[in-house]
């Protein structure tokens, strides 16, 4: 049998810069919550220091099992409501499967 692929999900939120004091802890809580929770190897999450108000996601999972009852965990949807609260302005995720790594 052959292991399934990890999933590495890369993604960006953004949101007006002068609301980026409320994301915060709100955000902090989240990347909290998915470590705790989700079974996710690396979530990852920054303020790109060259655009105000734009969050960069990456993440790693084990697969695409895990990634799915991520997206349907418990703290997802309150998550959400927030981030829309604070004026959401876009939102982009792209998943991709991962056959294989090597150190660079």
């Amino acid at each position: 049998m052959t292991a399934a692929p990890k999933v590495a999900v890369f993604g960006i939120l953004r949101f007006p810069p002068e609301r980026m004091p409320e994301v915060r802890p709100h955000l902090k809580a989240l990347v909290e919550a998915t470590y705790r929770n989700d079974g996710c190897i690396a979530y990852d999450v920054g303020e790109d220091p060259f655009d105000p108000g734009l969050v960069r996601f990456s993440e790693l999972w084990p697969d695409h099992d895990s990634l799915a009852r991520h997206l349907q965990a418990p703290h997802i949807e309150p998550w959400r409501a927030v981030a829309r609260r604070c004026g959401l302005q876009e939102r982009r995720f792209t998943a991709y499967d991962i056959a294989g790594s090597r150190a660079v």
